[in-house]
């Protein structure tokens, strides 16, 4: 195992690129900054990794950087981060978030800043663990690098990277997104899979239905529909969120019998921060819900124009999210809930299905190995409950899979941050974890 005074070394790295890189305003809508951050891991990836710039990506918005090291070795190994991270203002931080810094923490010190967690911490902290691996010779492995600025906003550049026909990221043996994935200080998680995702708006205009043309005074309400009524009626109709429901594929039934045997709704309800579930039952009940129904959420709900008062609006609508677990068509989904929303018309931003992978798929027995040899009990499951673009991987690895060691939060939030002992196990756990991908695949 690394000794202290290296991974000591590797973290003071990893700090100082965090330094470098959290100024750097890489969030949606920022061009500038995203093409800035962008430039800035080029660079990086070409001059201290040694790696070979495949595409820059420059011309693709938000920039998608693909870069290999090839070492003549018999395993490649692909590995994925994001750039992008959330708008932050001021408010509620205990340091400047696009200047970032050391401050002291509940559990000791911790770097506090806008990606600290999610995920400039650990796209920096990756690159440091590869470059000491390289350094030392302990990574027999091809490996290519993809970066992108998208992620927050549905990894539309990458997705069409890698699934276009003439894709120039090669076959590999898996794919990993390195991420602190001790959540809440808790067990870290294997998933199989990830869900899918529908995004976009369910909208009641006036024009559409015989409302008001223009705003006008609320006292015309008895006779005169208002949109917003129009809207809750069709909202109400879609059954508090719940759609669709899969099967478990067999492989990966026998994951849910272990994790249903152990699973804790109350230390659940703690780690999402939550008084409670929306619904009952046993802890199998709410696993099976929760892993294979669709399930719609609805983030946003406004009329137009904004900020009136005492009036009719000419229109409303209600900003979807819609997760579907694997196996789920997401064009099946989304006209099912165009006619169940119905006459509100829906339109739609983004879809993309969820994907599941073998657990016997190479680099998942390597993750938990990686986990126990530093002292952490992982917890599996089917797939996450989150999305993720996983199937955009899948045609070009055998797998997908999120891992590494570290405590980080308030992700989206003021004050996100990564504790300085997280950033030690992450490395820990990516140099134990990559070599022994490496030398699996050559057995």
């Amino acid at each position: 195992m690394t000794g202290p005074e290296t991974i000591a070394r590797l973290r003071g790295r990893t700090l100082d690129l965090l330094a470098e890189w959290t100024p750097i305003r890489s969030f949606a809508g920022n061009e500038a900054g995203l093409k800035v951050m962008a430039q800035t891991l080029i660079a990086h990836l070409r001059d201290d990794l040694g790696a070979t710039i495949i595409a820059d990506g420059l011309k693709l918005d938000p920039p998608v950087v693909h870069a290999r090291i090839e070492r003549g070795a018999p395993v490649t190994i692909l590995l994925y981060n994001m750039y992008d991270v959330m708008p932050a203002t001021l408010e509620g931080w205990s340091v400047d978030p696009f200047i970032g810094g050391v401050i002291e923490g509940p559990k000791g010190p911790r770097y506090v800043g806008r990606g600290a967690e999610n995920n400039k911490g650990p796209m920096a902290a990756m690159l440091v663990a590869l470059a000491h691996l390289i350094a030392t010779s302990t990574l027999d492995a091809n490996i290519e690098i993809l970066l992108e600025g998208q992620e927050e906003t549905g990894s539309g550049a990458l997705r069409r990277y890698l699934t276009a026909q003439d894709t120039p990221v090669r076959r590999t043996s898996t794919a990993l997104f390195p991420s602190f994935c001790e959540y809440g200080g808790g067990p870290p998680r294997i998933y199989f899979g990830f869900k899918g995702l529908a995004q976009g708006r369910i909208s009641v205009e006036s024009g559409d239905w015989g409302g008001p043309m223009k705003p006008c005074h609320a006292s015309n309400s008895p006779w005169i529909a208002n949109p917003i009524w129009e809207l809750a009626k069709a909202l109400a109709g879609l059954d508090g969120g719940s759609r669709g429901a899969v099967a478990l594929p067999a492989p990966l039934a026998p994951v849910l019998d272990v994790l249903a045997a152990t699973f804790d709704p109350q230390a659940e309800l703690a780690f999402r921060a939550a008084s409670r579930f929306s619904r009952d039952g046993t802890p199998r009940e709410l696993l099976e819900h929760v892993l294979t129904a669709a399930h719609l959420n609805l983030a946003e709900v406004s009329s137009s124009p904004l900020g009136g008062r005492s009036v009719i609006p000419t229109g409303a609508s209600a900003r979807f999210d819609m997760r579907l677990p694997a196996g789920l068509d997401p064009d099946d989904e989304i006209a099912r809930l165009a006619r169940d929303c119905a006459p509100a018309l829906l339109s739609l931003d983004d879809a993309y299905p969820g994907c599941w992978f073998d657990p016997a798929a190479l680099g998942f027995a390597e993750l938990a190995g990686s986990y126990r040899a530093l002292g952490a009990n992982p917890q599996s499951w089917p797939w996450a409950i989150g999305a993720a673009p996983a199937y955009a991987f899948a045609g070009v690895s055998d797998a997908f899979i999120i891992g590494g060691l570290g405590h980080g939060g308030n992700a989206h939030g003021p004050d996100e941050f990564v504790e300085l002992s997280g950033i030690d196990r992450f490395i820990q756990s990516l140099l134990l974890w990559l070599p022994a991908i490496a030398a699996k695949g050559r057995s």
